[in-house]
């Protein structure tokens, strides 16, 4: 028995499958072109047991997803495509050891090793039982709106400086010899307030304290808006009874109306909404945060704004407050 409407109805399905794929340019096509390999590799000696090593960006069709890291030819550590550094630790001290990097595609495809970047561990000294003072008079500059540079007065130790970790916030982002005392640091966003400290670090693995906190804005690129970071922001922290007092003072933006509520973080997570009981401050405006943690506990704290279009504006400069004992 012959079913005329059932052969048209698979006759249709096939012409329209086969226009689908003619529309698109038939099936996808696998990604089998590899990343660029990585470039500007640099390792430097963290301690006598760990080096940092650092890289550039590198490039892909499809995007990179990630790079990986290897020593002496094995992989030594894998990190996603945000990443462009890491830490290898576990070392052999007074031992030159090598390290290439290499890009990595969605679909697995690997770039050609970067070039090898040979770096010597120091000797464990035995004898270093103090860390090193803290790096003084921090300072810096904006470069553009993707670079900064550095400096800051070189730490001492008992035994020797190795190396100099500069922390944007609470993240480590760079490294340099204990021979140095400036940085220059790329990779950054236009029209953005970052904060830096920096720390000595010795072959034992201790770092010292942080230096004093450098706040800098980098340019907005041309034709972006003006930022709208809340500036010259101080904090003060008084004991009463079991609580701690905050008391933070800020100069606000100019966002061309009214702010009618900030957002505070601590620790990079929201803590609290300040609305204002009544008519919002007009220029510096100061706020009260209780605390009841221990004496002693650190808290890496910011604020941003809320825009007169409802949006959230751009964060603050972050400040450290440690709560006295």
């Amino acid at each position: 028995m012959h079913r005329p409407h059932a052969r048209a109805a698979s006759a249709c399905s096939a012409a329209l499958l086969l226009a689908a794929l003619t529309a698109c340019g038939g099936p996808a096509e696998a990604d089998t072109e590899n990343p660029t390999a990585p470039e500007g590799v640099t390792a430097q000696a963290g301690s006598a047991t760990s080096v940092h090593v650092m890289w550039e960006r590198a490039s892909d069709d499809e995007g990179v997803v990630g790079y990986d890291v290897y020593r002496e030819g094995k992989k030594a550590a894998s990190v996603d495509a945000a990443k462009l550094m890491t830490d290898i630790e576990g070392l052999t001290a007074s031992t030159v050891h090598t390290f290439t990097v290499r890009a990595r595609d969605a679909a697995g495809n690997l770039s050609a090793p970067s070039a090898a970047t040979p770096v010597t561990t120091p000797a464990t000294a035995p004898t270093d039982v103090k860390a090193p003072t803290g790096p003084s008079e921090l300072r810096g500059e904006a470069d553009s709106g993707r670079t900064v540079t550095l400096s800051w007065g070189g730490s001492t130790d008992d035994v020797g400086v190795t190396s100099y970790d500069i922390y944007q916030e609470d993240s480590r982002i760079h490294s340099v010899s204990g021979t140095r005392t400036t940085a220059r640091l790329t990779g950054l966003r236009p029209g953005t307030v970052y904060t830096f400290t920096v720390r000595a670090r010795d072959a034992a693995d201790r770092s010292s304290p942080d230096s004093n906190a450098v706040d800098l804005t980098t340019p907005s690129a041309p034709g972006d808006p003006a930022s709208t970071a809340p500036t010259g922001l101080r904090t003060k922290t008084t004991a009463q009874g079991e609580e701690f007092l905050v008391d933070l003072s800020w100069d606000q933006p100019d966002t061309g109306g009214t702010i009618p509520a900030y957002q505070l973080f601590l620790n990079g997570k929201l803590t609290t909404t300040i609305v204002w009981g009544g008519t919002p401050p007009a220029g510096r405006a100061i706020y009260r945060l209780t605390l009841t943690d221990p004496p002693g506990t650190r808290y890496s704290l910011k604020i941003r704004p809320k825009l007169p279009d409802g949006k959230w504006g751009d964060f603050s400069a972050q400040r450290t407050v440690v709560l006295p004992g």
